[in-house]
């Protein structure tokens, strides 16, 4: 609701500037257009924040503002895992995709070659890379969501000091020595 309250102000924001270039005023279009950049950036940090409110009121069964604020003050203090972790997830998220698209469009492409050797495969190819294009999305997405998942899952036992007894040693020595040169830095 908020997401969409921000998102209703970005648009009448985008109308006004509209309105401001049909009557020439450069100033009020640029004070617009410096507005909704940063408007853009608040709805992207809600939607983020909303996402990782979701995700703690699934780990610990607390209501929406209360995960809010948890989930905030997680990502507060563990902003260097959450920034690295977003652009490894970002990269994974765009390789996935691309070899689910490319995969599927050349077995789709050899496929129609071995089946049909007569029709030319360019337009049915096209709609499988459309399909799979829509398909890998929609899984990224799941991966991303699993990936913030297992992030903040881990971030929060570890402060807790649970699970350390499950982790293998050379694991637990690992992370230990990587906090220990986060901290260092």
């Amino acid at each position: 609701l908020v997401v969409a309250a921000v998102q209703l102000i970005r648009y009448v924001m985008m109308y006004f500037e509209k309105q401001a270039a049909a009557q020439k005023n450069r100033v009020v279009q640029i004070v617009l257009k410096v507005l909704q950049c940063c408007i853009w950036c608040f709805e992207k940090c809600l939607k983020f924040l909303n996402k990782s409110a979701y995700i703690q009121t699934a780990l610990m069964g607390t209501d929406f503002c209360v995960s809010a604020r948890k989930a905030f003050f997680l990502i507060c203090r563990n902003a260097a895992r959450f920034a690295m972790m977003a652009t490894l997830g970002n990269m994974l998220r765009v390789i996935g995709a691309l070899c689910i698209v490319s995969t599927t469009g050349v077995l789709g492409w050899m496929l129609l070659r071995e089946m049909h050797p007569d029709v030319e495969p360019f337009m049915p190819v096209v709609l499988f890379i459309a399909m799979a294009y829509v398909v890998a999305k929609l899984f990224m997405n799941v991966f991303g969501l699993a990936a913030d998942t297992c992030l903040q899952c881990f971030i929060a036992c570890e402060e807790m000091g649970v699970g350390n007894e499950n982790a293998p040693h050379i694991l637990t020595h690992f992370v230990a020595s990587q906090n220990a040169r986060m901290g260092d830095s």
